[in-house]
């Protein structure tokens, strides 16, 4: 996959960084020069640039990417108008770094796809997150195992996990999963709430927008994930 990263400070570095290792092709843009030189031996390309600038922005491959991050952190106004540029100009899903709660209202209203909050969650979270088909969040246990929170399957949404059998098949448990309902909030608006449903049984129906909370080796999760 391609990957724009907007701001190569630490989180931005370290993710760029981590998506590369992962195959992945990744462009890193700053405004600083130091920041581009640090990173253009360690990631696909590295540019210098203002990001806030509409026509040097167009400039950029963004129908072959398949994800921008805006990762600015030490300027509120600078993420704010990237992420604004980056929506108008309909990228395929756009994601960015949230510095205070104030600050996510505003990358909310504005619609970004996802919001990072680098003091809560590692690059490493995000790549993982990032490099696995479905995947919502993840948890290491330790480096070999984790727990991992992924969308239902096409293939397998309808069955019953006893007509799957993931521990014979791909060696991995479903612990529960999680049902979206839509609710309203005291604003009057419509959200989505998540509700954890309990430990999974073997006749549970696993249903299209449901959310799956899997255990498992690493690799056994990855192998689930890309052979679904």
């Amino acid at each position: 996959m391609k990957y724009l990263i907007v701001g190569l400070g630490n989180f931005g570095a370290s993710l760029a960084e981590k998506l590369t290792n992962s195959g992945n092709e990744v462009i890193g843009i700053d405004s600083s020069m130091a920041k581009v030189d640090g990173l253009k031996e360690k990631i696909s390309h590295t540019i210098c640039m203002n990001a806030t600038d509409d026509f040097t922005v167009m400039g950029l491959p963004l129908k072959d990417t398949d994800v921008v991050i805006v990762a600015i952190g030490e300027d509120q106004g600078a993420n704010i108008m990237a992420t604004a540029l980056f929506k108008n100009l309909q990228v395929k899903r756009l994601i960015s770094r949230a510095i205070n709660p104030l600050h996510e209202m505003v990358l909310k209203a504005l619609g970004v796809d996802e919001i990072v909050h680098p003091e809560e969650e590692t690059a490493e979270r995000w790549a993982k997150k990032l490099c696995l088909k479905g995947v919502i969040d993840s948890f290491e246990l330790n480096e070999d195992f984790s727990l991992v929170e992924a969308n239902v399957p096409e293939s397998i949404a309808g069955k019953k996990i006893r007509d799957i059998d993931f521990r014979k098949k791909y060696n991995i448990l479903i612990l529960t999963t999680i049902k979206k309902t839509e609710q309203i909030s005291t604003l009057g608006r419509s959200v989505m709430i998540e509700k954890v449903q309990g430990v999974a049984h073997s006749d549970l129906i696993l249903e299209k927008d449901d959310i799956l909370v899997l255990y498992g080796a690493n690799k056994d999760i990855q192998s689930f994930l890309k052979k679904n």
